[in-house]
């Protein structure tokens, strides 16, 4: 065996042509990244001898038999089958949750959440309150939805108070940000969960643990930022502030009240949580139903606590909402459910390609190759998890990618690796990588820029470098709590 042919079936290897076809075709070819993400599997499966697909479909428990015929399948058929294997993960939980985002936000129960928040805290809090309602409204709504809804509110309340503008904008990004990266349903801690065998439950509740201490360091931040370079709220032709003056004169009896604008989101949360509690107690031993009534709940929790029944349950109830509000309306809600879909439908298209590009890096036997490196210390791979993450998001912009990529590297060592820890804690370091670093390159950068109208050069030294340090406090953090709660 020649030393080319030798180094062309290393998975690291493999693995490096991969990444430079996703990141090389988003960046220098400007291709979408569906397109590169399956040029990239189609390249890597291309690249993996058969001997290592069969022997990754052994490792994985798969009979001699089975192995042997994944081996033989033809690349087209590997490929579709994994970009089946994640939509089917998550195809109806992104659907769904984009229903929810714009039910929400076309029937004002987002606004009248982010209100009722700023009620509870008065006006001089607002930045604490848009920074922990940013976050929350982060997880059912997609990251340019919140900050399509919520800017113009920090204006309105930069305008009442007079100061404090970038303050609110920092405060509104970066709430978002981390929801977006940490607690389902948002799109990329999903696929996580779905690579990493991450009970959905319990990565609401780390995601959410690890969410409010970041974004409590990215608020520090942003105070200080806020008083070094204080940015004027300015007026220009998409936000004029007399509009913004509108918006924040609107009567407080147009929009839903707050325990039906909250319905949607606490509803999928609530039984999927309970579904998960209930699971865990019973698997301990500590109750035990009886009943048949007991059984009947368990049963019935069980059903309606499914993450795609939760979700489906709390995009009708969206739906209920957007129709009671529309009443009378000649618009009906088959045009708003069309264009949530049809946002939904390219971040499925994204993700399970992403999903395609991960399963078949898998078959390369790469978790086992990083495995032989990191044996003599397994903590190096929640750093590892972190850089591999943040490298691949500076590079090409996207958040979502970069937690794709390197779940579908790493998701083999979660899954079948003996770690000294829960894997939790690895989709969590992804999550955190993938905040670093936001610049021109990233779509959600510009979206900041244009609706905050921040300057370009206003948003590289404080929206990007939040992002740095609440990522890099995250890290630090899921480090401290590995060795003190591996939760294994």
């Amino acid at each position: 065996m020649t030393l080319m042919t030798v180094l062309f079936s290393d998975p690291l290897f493999i693995l490096l042509i991969g990444v430079i076809i996703v990141v090389g075709g988003i960046i220098f070819l400007q291709l979408h990244p569906f397109l590169a993400l399956i040029l990239a599997a189609f390249t890597v499966a291309l690249l993996t001898p058969a001997a290592s697909v069969e022997a990754f479909a052994i490792a994985k428990g798969s009979s001699p038999e089975a192995a042997a015929a994944l081996a033989k399948k033809s690349i087209g058929e590997r490929i579709a089958t994994e970009f089946g294997s994640t939509c089917g993960k998550i195809g109806i939980l992104i659907a769904m949750a984009a229903i929810i985002g714009k039910a929400m936000l076309e029937s004002g129960a987002a606004e009248r959440i982010v209100r009722s928040m700023l009620a509870v805290t008065g006006v001089n809090n607002a930045p604490f309150a848009f920074l922990v309602s940013s976050f929350f409204l982060g997880v059912p709504v997609f990251f340019d939805i919140v900050i399509f809804l919520m800017i113009p509110l920090a204006k309105a309340v930069s305008m009442r108070i007079g100061k404090n503008y970038l303050l609110l904008v920092l405060a509104i990004t970066g709430g978002a940000a981390m929801a977006n990266s940490f607690v389902p349903p948002a799109p990329g801690p999903l696929f996580l969960i779905g690579e990493m065998n991450i009970p959905i439950g319990m990565m609401m509740a780390g995601g959410t643990l690890l969410g409010l201490v970041t974004i409590t360091a990215g608020f520090l931040f942003a105070k200080w930022a806020n008083a070094k370079w204080p940015v004027e709220l300015r007026d220009s032709l998409d936000a004029r502030l007399a509009d913004i003056r509108s918006l924040a004169e609107k009567d407080d009896k147009e929009l839903p009240p707050l325990w039906f604008s909250l319905l949607p989101v606490t509803f999928p949360l609530v039984f999927i949580c309970l579904d998960n509690i209930l699971k865990s107690v019973i698997k301990s031993g500590a109750f035990v139903p009886e009943s048949s009534l007991a059984h009947f709940l368990v049963d019935f929790v069980a059903l309606i606590g499914d993450k795609n029944i939760a979700l489906v349950g709390g995009g009708l109830i969206a739906l209920i909402l957007l129709a009671v509000r529309k009443k009378g309306s000649k618009e009906g809600i088959s045009a708003f459910v069309q264009a949530a879909l049809m946002s939904g439908g390219g971040i499925i298209l994204i993700t399970a390609s992403g999903g395609a590009f991960g399963g078949i890096l898998q078959q390369t036997g790469i978790s086992s190759r990083i495995a032989a490196l990191t044996a003599d210390y397994q903590m190096t791979l929640i750093p590892l998890a972190f850089v591999i993450s943040a490298v691949v998001r500076t590079a090409q912009g996207s958040a979502t990618v970069a937690l794709i990529t390197a779940s579908g590297i790493l998701s083999g060592m979660a899954t079948s690796a003996h770690l000294e820890y829960h894997p939790l804690y690895l989709g969590l370091a992804i999550g955190c990588g993938s905040k670093l670093v936001p610049w021109m390159n990233d779509a959600g950068f510009w979206i900041i820029v244009k609706i905050s109208n921040l300057t370009e050069r206003e948003a590289l030294k404080t929206f990007s470098p939040m992002l740095v340090v609440m990522g890099c406090v995250g890290l630090v953090v899921l480090m401290i709590a590995a060795h003190l709660f591996p939760l294994v």
